[in-house]
């Protein structure tokens, strides 16, 4: 990346022990994807939730992106992200969560006397996942500023602590699709398909959503309790086209 000494940029220090990943993902997937667990993510998944971990095995075998897909510009839903939607059936539903907190004041000395009680209504709204099934979650992140991060971990947090989902997936672009790479593919692509003015690479950045800037953040715990699973989009997921 431009700035591999940036501070808020991470290799993963405090992941899981990378055998914790080579035991839950067959080695064809850990070479086509970067992926980090932590909070024992990889092993949960495996050992909990078989059906979503089938389908999530699945997903990243399928999972292909074109040149062309890297090169168009985005808007409110580029062609990566509508494309991620074809990857998983009517099972996985984007998810918001509400919540009310009530709240009971009891004697110390005799629980049974409730002293006085309320309500906070809104304690939790608004957090949003793009794909939520059972207590699986996955967010997909391309190409979006680096806070993007923090709302979505902040969201399984808060699904976490509900009770709503035990564990976490982002996908992500690896820290292999870097600038180096991005050079290589050429300008934008224009709305009508015809080569642009500005070079690729100048969409990216290290300011941007990428692997790195995503470990920083599991590093520090910005996830709180909940297992999350970090999987890096590579240049081996890219095909011509």
């Amino acid at each position: 990346m431009d700035d591999l000494f940036d501070a808020h940029i991470s290799a993963g220090q405090v992941a899981d022990e990378s055998g914790a990943v080579d035991r839950a993902f067959p080695a064809h997937l850990t070479k086509k994807f970067e992926i980090y667990s932590y909070r024992n993510a990889a092993t949960l998944l495996k050992g909990a939730f078989e059906p979503q971990y089938v389908e999530i095995l699945q997903a990243l075998e399928r999972f292909e992106i074109t040149k062309t897909m890297i090169r168009t510009p985005g808007g409110s839903k580029g062609p990566i992200a509508s494309y991620v939607d074809t990857l998983f059936n009517e099972h996985w539903q984007e998810t918001r969560i509400a919540a009310d907190l009530n709240v009971r004041l009891t004697h110390a000395k005799q629980p049974g006397k409730i002293l006085s009680s309320y309500t906070r209504h809104g304690f939790l709204d608004g957090h949003r996942i793009d794909f939520v099934n059972g207590k699986v979650a996955l967010d997909l992140e391309w190409n979006s500023k680096d806070q993007t991060y923090d709302r979505d971990l902040s969201a399984f947090a808060a699904f976490y602590e509900a009770g709503a989902i035990d564990v976490g997936i982002i996908l992500t672009r690896g820290s292999s699709l870097d600038m180096s790479y991005l050079r290589g593919l050429g300008r934008v692509l224009n709305k009508d398909g015809s080569e642009g003015a500005d070079d690729v690479y100048k969409k990216f950045g290290a300011s941007t959503t990428w692997m790195g800037k995503l470990l920083y953040r599991l590093d520090a715990g910005r996830n709180g309790g909940c297992p999350v699973l970090a999987i890096g989009i590579t240049p081996d997921c890219v095909v011509d086209g």
